[in-house]
């Protein structure tokens, strides 16, 4: 009888693990905007990299200036030009959802961290 209730036990601990496991994986991705990269790409190159280069009046910035969790919090407030005018006088929200899966897709702490110039 001991040696059931120990198998009981483990199946009962790798079923929870498991659901544990997928419950977070869920949740993990629930984090991250359903858009498209290329596209983000592409109105980032249209859009914003003619002010945001090197030397520029609006100074550099590309997906490597912040991390993953700064372009979100940045995408959240939705401000421009240090806070004083909506992103949405750049660009619709579509484009703006692309742009911030591009730019936090390729953050300096991404997996696949990449400079606009690629």
């Amino acid at each position: 009888m001991t040696y059931r209730y120990r198998a009981l036990r483990l199946l009962i601990f790798a079923a929870a693990s498991l659901t544990v496991i997928a419950l977070l994986s869920v949740l993990a991705s629930a984090g991250t905007p359903k858009g498209s990269e290329t596209k983000g790409r592409a109105y980032y190159r249209q859009m914003c990299k003619d002010c945001h280069t090197k030397g520029a009046k609006a100074g550099e910035v590309s997906p490597l200036t912040k991390t993953q969790a700064q372009w979100r919090t940045y995408f959240q407030k939705a401000k421009h030009a240090g806070g004083s005018e909506p992103l949405t006088k750049y660009m619709d929200d579509a484009k703006l959802l692309d742009v911030q899966v591009f730019l936090i897709n390729h953050a300096a702490d991404s997996p696949q961290p990449e400079t606009c110039g690629k």
